[in-house]
């Protein structure tokens, strides 16, 4: 004989397990999307990889369409209805995926202090969606969380796409977000409806307030100038290309400091000549003006006085980044320091170092090779 419950359907099991390891869902959701995107992207100029983050945005898209359907009793399908508890995880999936992968991707960019704002609210953002599971049906949350993914990818998606980086890029990326919500607002209050003026009045505001806050923040230099990164970068005493590769020629130091690749300090003689030396990431075919911005720190206050502003152009494509070299004479001695900046200003990175006099003639020096 037959015990009951035996044939039991699939979706009674289904329903059964979410019932059981409901309270460890959110996190296994939350740490399933960090695995995926660990495992699957690997450059921020990789069309599949772009592709992948494009389709999350879809995805997502469609499940908070799903979750504020069931939510105000507008399916009328018994099959997609049984599984309405699902719908938030769905949400909480692709947010994982979508901000792991943008911790990732302006990670690599974020190389100045002022850059990490914006990595920790992405960071703060990754995070807490674990803890998001219960308040993911609302649409306020839904919406003000969706535009932030959208921003932030369409902010290096559109360089990448167009092959171009500049201001007017970062503006139209803004606008194409802007709309994507629209779209979404329209919807709930025109199409389905599912929220009234007041609603939509509470969520615009959020959104436009959201979307002010994000331009002032990349006029300020706190938004990592993605897809640009600064791969490598230092201060030699000569540096030279042999075919494919930099020689890069500094003091040897001391052989307990076998980790040190320049010359930080540069003890500088009379005639000589200081080099800086970048590698820049930049997607393939993207050209963008890179600049070396020498400044040295004023001793009598916090100040740093620029004494040159020298540009190279990056053709981007290279996994290593853009290699480029400008270089300086008749320094004087104190704390110096190069920003690499974009032709925008956008900094992608601070190299400091120090200048110190040196009446030594017999230095001895090392040669590294940068592919």
């Amino acid at each position: 004989m037959t015990s009951p419950g035996f044939f039991t359907s699939p979706r009674n099991t289904i329903h059964q397990f979410y019932q059981t390891y409901s309270k460890y869902l959110p996190v296994a959701f939350f740490v399933g999307g960090f695995l995926w995107d660990s495992l699957t992207l690997t450059r921020i100029d990789r069309m599949v990889d772009n592709l992948i983050l494009l389709g999350y945005l879809l995805l997502l898209g469609f499940s908070i369409i799903l979750v504020n359907r069931a939510e105000n009793n507008l399916i009328r399908h018994q099959l997609i209805l049984k599984y309405r508890y699902w719908y938030p995880l769905a949400i909480q999936f692709f947010l994982g995926g979508l901000f792991s992968s943008y911790v990732v991707f302006y990670f690599q960019s974020a190389a100045v202090g002022k850059n990490w704002l914006f990595l920790g609210i992405l960071i703060i953002l990754l995070f807490a969606n674990e803890f998001l599971e219960k308040r993911l049906t609302n649409v306020t949350l839904q919406l003000t969380l969706y535009f932030l993914a959208t921003f932030s990818f369409f902010n290096f998606f559109v360089p990448v796409v167009i092959k171009k980086m500049s201001v007017y890029t970062f503006i139209f990326s803004g606008i194409l977000s802007l709309g994507v919500v629209a779209f979404f607002l329209h919807q709930f209050f025109r199409k389905l409806p599912i929220i009234g003026k007041r609603d939509l009045l509470r969520i615009s505001t959020i959104i436009l307030s959201l979307y002010f806050f994000i331009h002032l923040a990349y006029f300020k230099n706190w938004i990592p100038p993605v897809p640009l990164s600064l791969k490598f970068g230092g201060i030699y005493h000569q540096v030279s290309r042999s075919g494919e590769s930099y020689q890069l020629r500094f003091e040897k130091p001391s052989w307990y400091k076998f980790l040190k690749k320049s010359d930080d300090p540069f003890r500088y003689s009379e005639g000589d000549t200081v080099y800086c030396f970048a590698a820049v990431f930049a997607p393939v075919e993207l050209k963008e003006g890179i600049y070396h911005i020498w400044q040295k720190s004023n001793p009598k206050s916090s100040d740093w006085l620029t004494t040159d502003r020298l540009a190279y152009e990056v053709v981007g494509g290279r996994k290593g980044g853009f290699r480029g070299f400008t270089f300086k004479r008749h320094v004087v001695p104190g704390d110096w320091r190069v920003e690499v900046q974009t032709d925008d200003g956008q900094i992608l990175g601070r190299i400091n170092f120090k200048i110190e006099n040196s009446d030594s003639t017999e230095k001895k020096f090392k040669t590294i090779e940068y592919q």
